[in-house]
């Protein structure tokens, strides 16, 4: 069946190397995390105040290492212990085991930090910020940056000589570098937007006139530092295509005929748009990890504080659910992207699949 079908065949080689990918980044999403010093559950027992004695110290952490299932127990459910009276560990491959198991049933733990809370509640929490932070950005800075992309290679002139070395600049520099560039000028220097969180810690989140005005006032700044950033990188890439497309004889053949601009504008920009709407799904696909160090810059209570507490704390469970969440959606974008790619061009189908047949 797959011999006779190419489109399947493509469809099912390049899943199978997206699966292959995917294995092995949840093989490493549960492995790195656990290559750091120390035991997570000492941070619950820091927490615990109401241990009275070393017995029941030793109770309560056993309970908890138990649950987590981080020590081995035998048929009834007791701990083992070893010669010297200490717990006997769990294996890293039964960790490992459990741990594709329970992702399996859609349960990512329990977290270490916030203990009992759960890690789907911790990340379910966080990712409407990360969404409402990145998705107008990358929607906003796609349409404005192909815009001006398309003006600066048609136009040319004094606004392509300005716009470009800014646009060069601009994409050139780092989220995160942009991000502290802007909070140095305007939260510090000239203190006109708040430098960190998403809201002023003295309101409760709610639909309250003044807390949807401090929501829009510590926006500010993390939007702009991503947005600018992103408009530079799509009217380069605009403009590179646009400049292909005007040495085109149909677009020579268009203004000699002596057609209006707007029209040739919209022909042009329509047959360039390819390219830009596949980056564009690319960055939607990847909008939940796109630009976690920028929140981790602006204190933004998304999946980029949420990572960033977890790596401190050593909590495995929340940082393996955002990394997994993370890598499911980058890679599910992009296999979506290759195979609409593939049914649109005949040509990255067969090269896909080995050549015709």
């Amino acid at each position: 069946m797959l011999k006779h079908n190419p489109t399947l065949r493509y469809i099912v080689v390049r899943g199978g190397w997206y699966l292959l990918t995917f294995v092995v980044a949840v093989t490493l999403n549960f492995i790195l995390p656990h290559m750091g010093a120390g035991n997570p559950v000492d941070i619950i027992m820091a927490r615990v105040t109401n241990v009275t004695t070393t017995e029941n110290a030793r109770a309560v952490e056993e309970a908890y290492l138990k649950e987590f299932g981080l020590v081995e127990t035998d048929n009834r459910g007791n701990l083992l212990h070893d010669t010297d009276g200490k717990p006997v560990m769990t294996p890293l491959w039964k960790q490992f085991r459990n741990y594709i198991a329970m992702c399996f049933k859609g349960d990512l733990g329990t977290s270490f930090l916030n203990y009992p809370k759960k890690v789907s509640e911790i990340i379910r929490q966080a990712l409407p910020w990360t969404i409402a932070l990145q998705l107008p950005t990358i929607l906003l800075g796609w349409i404005i940056g192909n815009v001006l992309g398309v003006l600066a290679a048609y136009r040319r002139g004094l606004f392509d000589r300005v716009f470009f070395p800014l646009t060069l600049l601009a994409n050139a520099m780092p989220f995160f570098a942009f991000g502290m560039l802007l909070m140095f000028l305007l939260a510090i220097v000239v203190p006109v937007f708040p430098a960190m969180g998403g809201y002023a810690g003295n309101l409760t989140p709610g639909f309250s006139l003044p807390f949807l005005v401090s929501l829009g006032y510590h926006y500010v700044l993390p939007f702009f530092s991503i947005f600018l950033i992103l408009v530079g990188g799509q009217a380069i890439g605009m403009r590179s295509m646009c400049i292909y497309e005007l040495g085109t004889d149909y677009v020579k053949y268009a203004q000699w005929l002596g057609m209006r601009e707007n029209i040739i504008i919209r022909y042009m920009f329509r047959n360039a748009m390819l390219p830009q709407l596949t980056g564009l799904a690319l960055q939607i696909g990847g909008m939940i990890g796109g630009a976690l160090i920028t929140e981790m810059i602006f204190s933004y209570p998304g999946l980029g504080m949420t990572l960033l507490t977890a790596i401190q704390g050593n909590d495995y469970p929340v940082i393996q659910g955002c990394t997994l969440l993370i890598t499911a959606s980058v890679l599910l974008t992009n296999f979506v992207v290759d195979i609409l790619i593939g049914l649109l061009d005949p040509r990255v189908k067969a090269g896909g699949t080995g050549g015709h047949q």
